[in-house]
């Protein structure tokens, strides 16, 4: 099954409380942290509403 690496790049200072709790649900707290997160919907779900504050990459 595949993994995604997510990286937060982007500060979440000033943004909407939902994109807060999501970088926070995913488990990000600091700028160049890194987690690994198995590749299901809700993750997806996840990933698309804070894109433009992380860098995703796939895992084998």
């Amino acid at each position: 099954m595949a993994e995604f690496k997510i990286t937060l790049k982007r500060s979440v200072i000033g943004r909407p409380q939902n994109q807060k709790d999501t970088v926070k649900a995913l488990g990000l707290s600091k700028i160049g942290k890194s987690v690994v997160k198995p590749a299901n919907d809700a993750i997806v779900g996840m990933i698309n509403t804070v894109s433009h504050l992380i860098e995703v990459e796939e895992v084998k």
